[in-house]
């Protein structure tokens, strides 16, 4: 674009200062290049706001928010439950709940019952072995159980804080 349009589209637009439009209006009237110029230029600008803009479709702008709430909506990878970890916690507590269910069924007298009363019911006594070999009795000593039950308490409780402190977290999004 050379200075004489750039002066001249100002014109048109409004945006020089009053010096300036007293300048280009005597330059328009007294110049015959500005006044050609000038009057193409007045001509495009007429034609440029007699063009109608182009809209979008009226479904646009509810397709454009649909697309923004369903982004929303998806579930962040950290809150995927992993389906197969807890197939394989159940199945694993399913085979302990099975296997000592069959235990007791397998010990059991059957025979001890046929007489009527239940008064003669008595639970079978469990013995350990006596001597045990030095790795298992450092197992099964006292202090020794103690600090894993106390071990197993402290870590459950911190899973239970922890959980409990997700859930919360949940809720409040």
């Amino acid at each position: 674009m050379n200075s004489i349009e750039e002066k001249l589209w100002n014109y048109i637009d409004g945006t020089c200062s009053p010096e300036e439009q007293q300048a280009i209006s005597n330059l328009i009237e007294t110049d015959e290049v500005y006044r050609r110029q000038y009057e193409e230029l007045l001509a495009l600008n007429l034609e440029f706001s007699s063009i109608e803009l182009d809209e979008p479709p009226m479904a646009f702008t509810y397709r454009v928010m649909e697309a923004i709430r369903t982004e929303e909506a998806q579930v962040p990878l950290k809150a995927a439950i992993n389906k197969n970890l807890i197939r394989g916690l159940f199945s694993v507590f399913a085979f302990i709940i099975t296997a000592g269910i069959l235990y007791a069924m397998f010990n059991i007298n059957w025979s001890a019952g046929s007489s009527g009363s239940a008064a003669n019911f008595s639970l079978p006594q469990v013995k350990l072995p006596v001597s045990l070999p030095p790795a298992q009795n450092v197992l099964t000593s006292t202090p020794v159980l103690k600090a894993f039950i106390f071990f197993d308490v402290v870590f459950g409780l911190f899973f239970l804080d922890s959980y409990l402190r997700k859930q919360r977290a949940a809720k409040q999004m």
